[in-house]
């Protein structure tokens, strides 16, 4: 890792769904601007450690986290911390594409209605823009009011990645984002990812080894809610350090 300020940190990061420990002393440092990979075995805490990092797991019963967990350099569980504020700045996208069942125009601009600040005025334009940044826009300008739920896998998928542009976030979450998708759509949404981290951070779990490898500039490898090993994916895939490491990457690991 370089000497640049991760926009991300955790430090000595616990997590517990009432006993069960799912995650072990998370130490991670996610640099802005690149896309950073997480993988391992399921169960390993993938989907748990990325939801941390925008509190998606507060909506659990009995979650109980110890250690810090620093979004630009704030900590998060501090009681200072706005929720709403959070989610609007560290984005998440889903495993299956989950369009509101609402037109396209109306999947955007949901969220800007309950962000008041956000004027009326600015909505065509943020709804344009957000498109534009997935590129939907030139195949759904005319379409706006059609419901999202006709668009295709890839493209309701783009839309829900376009609905948290909209709220203009610096972080983007993606659990398994492609896992619904054919090979043809997932290396279309590989693609993009490469363009959004020219102004966004990616954090993307995936089961996707090969995935991980094409399009990552990091890689955390997890096993039973602990980081393996950490560092840039070329390095991780072509000279691990861990012997569980190079067991998973090389389909030996069991």
């Amino acid at each position: 890792m370089s000497s640049v300020t991760p926009i991300v940190e955790t430090r000595h990061l616990n997590l517990f769904y009432g006993k069960f420990q799912a995650l072990t002393d998370i130490d991670l440092a996610v640099e802005p601007q690149h896309i950073t990979a997480l993988i391992g075995p399921s169960g390993c805490g993938k989907s748990t450690l990325v939801r941390v990092f925008n509190r998606m797991n507060d909506l659990i019963d009995g979650v109980r986290v110890t250690g810090e967990v620093l979004v630009q350099s704030d900590n998060i569980f501090s009681p200072e911390t706005d929720l709403i504020a959070l989610r609007r700045k560290v984005g998440m996208v889903f495993q299956r594409p989950n369009p509101f069942p609402l037109t396209v125009r109306d999947n955007l601009t949901f969220g800007l209605e309950i962000h008041t600040e956000y004027s009326k005025l600015n909505h065509t334009d943020i709804v344009e823009q957000s498109l534009k940044d997935v590129l939907l826009w030139n195949i759904l300008k005319d379409r706006l009011n059609q419901s999202a739920l006709r668009l295709s896998l890839e493209q309701q998928q783009r839309l829900c990645i376009a609905r948290v542009l909209a709220m203009k976030p610096q972080i983007i979450l993606m659990d398994e984002p492609c896992s619904a998708l054919d090979p043809i759509a997932t290396l279309r949404i590989e693609e993009l990812m490469q363009e959004l981290k020219k102004n966004y951070t990616i954090v993307i779990v995936t089961h996707n080894m090969q995935q991980a490898a094409r399009a990552s500039d990091y890689t955390a490898f997890l096993y039973i809610g602990k980081v393996i090993e950490f560092g840039e994916t070329k390095r991780i895939f072509s000279a691990p350090k861990e012997k569980q490491t190079e067991d998973y990457i090389t389909g030996r690991f069991g």
